[in-house]
């Protein structure tokens, strides 16, 4: 999948004019690449559509219009549009209410590397998470985590020729499944595929 470039992106003029309409179009497509995993984990999976609304958004809140500023935002946004091998998405933790999040946060260190993605009939892959920087300080995870899935190619094949795929964490204090992910998903997440 492509990385965006500068050229790409809307100026903020043209980017308030339409930000109504790509942003309808945006959150139709995120439904399809949200992920439920339990009552209080998604994984919600990113591409180069995603990543374009969330630099659109950055330029537009902080007013970033110099080349400069706009490919910094760029070159921390394009590290999470998948690389045709692998699915990116940002793992959160979410949990309304403050006192049990808390609780929930310091029992759950480690989490972000014990989900997983199988291929229906494959070993399954669990993700390298937050590359960048660390996620995890005095004895508690984040809430937010950046994974990234590498798919084999006995994967990608498999995916081609119709594998189901299923989803979970395997925390000790966490432990949940979805088997198989929903079509619509799986749909979107095969179009991530070289």
């Amino acid at each position: 999948m492509d990385k965006l470039n500068r050229d790409e992106l809307y100026s903020l003029e043209k980017y308030a004019k339409i930000r109504d309409e790509f942003r309808a179009r945006v959150m139709a497509h995120k439904k399809n690449r949200q992920l439920a995993i339990g009552p209080h984990a998604t994984l919600y999976f990113e591409d180069r559509l995603t990543m374009q609304y969330q630099v659109q958004e950055m330029l537009r809140a902080e007013r970033i219009f110099e080349a400069a500023g706009i490919e910094e935002e760029l070159a921390v946004y394009n590290s999470l549009i998948p690389d045709g091998s692998n699915w990116k998405a940002t793992f959160m933790l979410e949990y309304t209410d403050v006192e049990e999040r808390k609780v929930a946060l310091a029992s759950l260190c480690g989490v972000e590397k014990q989900l997983w993605m199988r291929v229906n009939g494959l070993a399954p892959v669990t993700p390298i998470a937050d590359e960048d920087l660390e996620r995890e300080n005095g004895g508690k995870t984040s809430s937010v985590h950046f994974l990234r899935f590498e798919l084999t190619g006995d994967m990608v094949a498999a995916l081609k020729r119709g594998a189901s795929v299923a989803a979970g964490s395997s925390h000790p204090f966490y432990d949940f499944t979805v088997d198989p992910i929903p079509g619509n998903i799986r749909r979107s997440l095969f179009n991530d595929l070289d």
